[in-house]
Parts: C-alpha cells; structure tokens; sequence
C-alpha cells in the first residue's frame, strides 16, 4: 500500500458506502482525512471518529457542494484544521432511478447538480493550492454507466459521464504541475445505494458478484501514491464493460 503520510485528503460523499470507505484506506495509507458529507452529519462524524480512534487525523466537514461558495469554505476548513489539501476525492453523488417516461427536467438538474457540478467546485476550490505547491492528486468517482448507459437513467448516465471528460481535462491542464487526475468507474459496489434498486442484480455483472467497496477504495490509494497514472479511467465492474 502506498505511504501517504503527511499528505492531507478531502473525501466527498464520506459519510457512507464507498466514500465512507475511501475514507478510511486513505488513513491507512498515512493521509489525514476531512470526512465531507452534505446532511448526515451523525455518519461523518462517526467516520471521522472512527479514524481517530485508530490512531489517524480526521475531521468531518459539512455542506452542499454543488454551491461553489460552500465547496471552497470546505478547502479552507479543511486546510485550517489538518493543512494542506493535497488528495481530492470527489465521490459525492445521488442515483435517483425513475422509469423513462418518468424523468422530469428536475431530475435531471438535480442529478447534474450534485453528481457533476459538484465535483466542478471542489476541483475549482482545491487546484489554485496544488498548483502553488506543485503536487496533487484529483480522483473522482464515476460509474459504469458513464460507459454502458446503466439502469438508473440518462440523467445519471450522462451526469457520471461527464465526469469522467472532467477528470481527463484536469489531466491535460495539469500534468506539468505535478498534479493527476483521473477518473474511477465502478458497477454494482454493494453500498446502502445499491440496495435501494431492485433492478440492480449480481447476475449482470460477468463474475457472478457485487463489488465490495474495499475493491474501490484501494484503487483510490493506488492513484493517490502515483504520480505517473493521469487521464485515466479505472474499470471497477467484474468484468461488465471491457476496455
């Protein structure tokens, strides 16, 4: 496993499920952890406990990031209580499954909002400081169905494929700055989430098996400690969409 001491990451989304877990292999690899979550508080702060207890730094950081005001009170908190961002995870999002015929022009903003928007302000907030320092690394999470179309809608296909052209426009802009970005795109991780759709079956995914987030969150420590892996998007499926 990568050693990340001294460095300093914000996780999105960390409250739960992958991001959750994200959290928790970033500390074991030695980085300080802000556990950013938007309402569930109690969740982040027993992450951030969790963490603690085992002998990490962390704290939990709250806000609704698809605010760019609110995404950089976030960099800054974070930064005043562990110092200098370095590792930026952007995981935060929503999968609100509706039939076809169903999906409203809300829907889809929201979706936008909070699975593509959102990681537009973090990244924004967080580059000037990585730039100045000359080291970065950006990651954020995207979806099979970026790549397949999936089974929640094309709202949320088009909001996760969207950030998979977001993370590759980092990786162009920054390369020479010392900083990475790359994208991870996972299928079937079996969270909280997944279990909220009942068309979401192991039998679509070739190795017969939901993903376990620990299958993600260690990919997550492989590009933190990598500073030659940019512009990429890293398949985390069992096997349902080859590259």
């Amino acid at each position: 496993m990568s050693d990340l001491t001294g460095r300093v990451a914000l996780v999105t989304g960390a409250s739960r499920g992958i991001g959750r877990d994200i959290a928790y292999a970033l500390s074991s690899a030695g980085a300080s952890v802000a556990v950013g979550y938007h309402s569930d508080r109690t969740g982040a702060e027993a992450v951030a406990e969790t963490i603690r207890q085992e002998g990490g730094r962390a704290v939990a950081v709250g806000g609704d990031v698809s605010d760019p005001q609110i995404a950089v009170d976030l960099v800054r908190e974070t930064e005043a209580q562990l110092g200098p961002l370095g590792i930026v995870v952007n995981n935060a999002g929503i999968n609100p499954s509706r039939p076809l015929d169903q999906i409203t022009a809300a829907d889809w903003d929201e979706t936008i909002r909070v699975n593509l928007t959102s990681a537009f302000h973090v990244t924004q907030a967080a580059v000037p400081g990585l730039r100045e320092r000359k080291w970065g690394r950006i990651i954020t999470i995207s979806s099979v169905a970026a790549q397949l179309g999936g089974v929640i809608g094309p709202h949320y296909a088009a909001s996760k494929a969207g950030l998979i052209g977001l993370a590759h426009y980092y990786a162009a802009a920054l390369a020479k700055e010392g900083i990475t970005s790359n994208a991870i795109a996972p299928a079937l991780i079996e969270t909280e989430m997944l279990k909220s759709n009942s068309a979401i079956q192991p039998t679509l995914i070739p190795v017969g098996r939901f993903g376990q987030t620990h299958e993600v969150s260690s990919v997550v420590v492989l590009l933190a400690g990598n500073g030659y892996i940019t512009g990429q998007t890293i398949s985390v499926n069992g096997g349902w969409y080859m590259s």
